[in-house]
């Protein structure tokens, strides 16, 4: 049976690389999948998922308006053998794109693996994390730890001294050079 995944974490705790892993098991068994990654992370090339251990595989790159039901309705026709359909940087998603994933479940029958972080820099959610933490049928939690060896839940942005920023746009495209992950004692310890 065909379900809705939300793998979720804080910042660099290793999501595209078991997205990139879940990838590879099913086509080791001859199925293939659809990746699909946001167009605002071009840090590594347009259409490319990176991980942060050097593995990347080609996608399709989502803006707000691709419509994901139709493109992945669009790649079954041309190769029955989807399998699956995996979501990168899965807290971009709208709300909207979310319904969509929903949809490909519930009527092309194919599970939908998403992930994603689940609050941004400040603790607020995300559009696209706050509706798969609401409609997905599994939450799976990845796991990364907080400097002072606690699992981390928050993440935080840093400047390029690695002095926390409390201000900004809720999005800024970076990796370990922008982002730290703390637990949220620590994080709290920020004033806001």
């Amino acid at each position: 049976m065909a379900k809705l995944y939300f793998y979720y974490s804080a910042m660099n705790a290793g999501k595209s690389t078991v997205l990139l892993q879940a990838s590879f098991n099913y086509q080791e068994r001859g199925m293939s999948t659809l990746l699909f990654t946001p167009s605002i992370d071009d840090r590594y090339g347009p259409d490319i998922i990176s991980s942060r251990i050097g593995l990347t595989a080609n996608a399709v790159s989502f803006d707000p308006q691709l419509n994901l039901f139709e493109a992945t309705e669009h790649h079954l026709q041309v190769n029955p053998k989807l399998a699956c359909a995996l979501i990168d940087e899965a807290q971009f998603l709208t709300k909207q794109q979310v319904i969509q994933l929903t949809k490909i479940v519930d009527q092309l029958k194919l599970p939908v693996l998403t992930y994603g972080l689940r609050s941004d820099f400040r603790g607020e959610p995300f559009e696209g994390s706050q509706y798969l933490l609401t409609w997905a049928d599994n939450l799976i939690e990845i796991k990364t730890i907080c400097y002072c060896g606690k699992k981390a839940t928050m993440n935080a942005r840093i400047d390029e001294e690695g002095h926390v920023i409390k201000t900004g746009d809720q999005i800024q495209i970076g990796g370990n050079d922008r982002y730290v992950s703390m637990c949220r004692k620590h994080f709290n310890l920020i004033d806001f």
